[in-house]
């Protein structure tokens, strides 16, 4: 009995072989690539100069010359060009944040009234949705903005509302006295959200491992809360406040929001809110009708089979796009220099007006947004990986 030929493996570095070949490609891809943005970056630093145009990243360490109206820590003119593109990327940052935040919870009201039994509520979601949708956010922020500068009274007539104090000015508000009792709270805060992480990963396996369902939104935040507010008590429970107050000629003290913060802020959710309502109507309805019928034959009620039954299974459906509405959210904060607001765009605005360092100013502009928009989708993709169901 003759053995059996055994044929001869195939050489790694051989050009038959499919993997070689297409690591060639991408290797001369990059290589091509690489070379054209040297000869492109080469050519405008020579055209640069040779027009006199000055170029280089250093004036950064030069005094900006220019003030900040409004900034999360304190800038003068006398300070560095690249601390007021700090100041400038904390205020983009600021709003992309609270605006994601605000956006997801909107977004996904409007989107579950879409499915309401009452028809009001349906036609007022339906209504909001191609309403905000179909009209350029540039306008809804002009709008909001024309808003809080023309038809609010000014401050010496503010709109009073107990301690909150509303006119053209902004939104004055009392915030707390900066004290220890503040800073254990938010340690206390910090550790009750590890906590409530804990707990909705303990809330789950139970679930499934008995199916008795368990709070996995109110007792996680209570729990949150209560730790806070421990932290708080621990530290003195401190009880000052820094209150508004009625100026001769402006409201003094306290805290406050800008008209163009509140402008930017409010056009970017419910332009964004509207997509996002969308999407999350869109993923309900891609999950099976025989989910709900069979959650309301095991006796849920209607909000039980939406949170518990739903929601879940549409999430694999729902996060993809929704991670491109988050990026559209930051991306569209770069509108805000029509409104006033000083984030890294105006900033670089002002530099460029200043220094003549179009080319710099401009790829710092770029590196902001792109490291932004990467570590969303980065952070998203990473949600969407544990939200995705498991097969066996």
């Amino acid at each position: 009995m003759s053995t059996p030929r055994i044929a001869p493996p195939k050489k790694k570095w051989s050009w038959r072989s499919q993997a070689f070949r297409a690591l060639v490609y991408q290797v001369v891809a990059v290589a091509v690539i690489t070379l054209l943005v040297l000869y492109l970056a080469n050519n405008t630093a020579t055209n640069m100069r040779a027009r006199g145009i000055q170029s280089g990243f250093d004036f950064l360490g030069g005094a900006a010359g220019f003030d900040i109206g409004e900034s999360l820590f304190a800038f003068d003119s006398g300070e560095p060009y690249w601390r007021a593109y700090l100041v400038g990327m904390t205020n983009t940052l600021r709003v992309a944040v609270l605006g994601i935040v605000l956006t997801t919870v909107l977004g996904t009201l409007i989107g579950v009234g879409r499915f309401s039994r009452n028809a009001l509520v349906r036609g007022l979601c339906l209504c909001y949705v191609e309403f905000f949708r179909n009209i350029p956010v540039l306008l809804q922020l002009l709008m909001w903005y024309l808003f809080f500068t023309e038809v609010l009274p000014v401050s010496t007539e503010a709109w009073h509302l107990g301690p909150l104090f509303l006119s053209k000015g902004g939104l004055n508000f009392p915030i707390p006295v900066w004290a220890t009792g503040q800073v254990m709270a938010a340690w206390g805060l910090v550790a009750g959200l590890v906590a409530a992480w804990f707990y909705r990963g303990y809330a789950q396996a139970r679930f499934e491992a008995t199916g008795l369902p368990r709070s996995t939104v109110l007792a996680p935040l209570a729990l949150a809360l209560a730790c806070g507010v421990a932290g708080w008590i621990l530290g003195g429970a401190p009880m000052a406040l820094d209150r508004p107050i009625q100026g001769e000629f402006a409201i003094e003290n306290g805290g406050s929001l800008t008209p163009e913060f509140m402008a930017l802020m409010l056009g970017l959710t419910v332009y964004t809110a509207a997509f996002v309502a969308e999407v999350v109507r869109g993923g309900i309805q891609s999950v099976s009708l025989g989910q709900s019928e069979a959650a309301s034959a095991l006796g849920l009620n209607r909000s039980q089979t939406m949170r518990l039954v739903m929601l879940p299974q549409a999430l694999r459906v729902i996060i993809p796009p929704m991670t491109n509405q988050f990026l559209n959210l930051t991306k569209n904060s770069s509108l805000a220099v029509a409104i006033g607001y000083p984030d890294v765009v105006s900033i670089a605005n002002t530099a460029i007006n200043q220094t003549g360092r179009a080319v710099e100013c401009i790829a710092i502009i770029m590196l902001v947004y792109l490291s932004t928009s990467l570590f969303t989708s980065v952070l998203m993709n990473w949600y969407n990986a544990r939200a995705a169901i498991t097969e066996r």
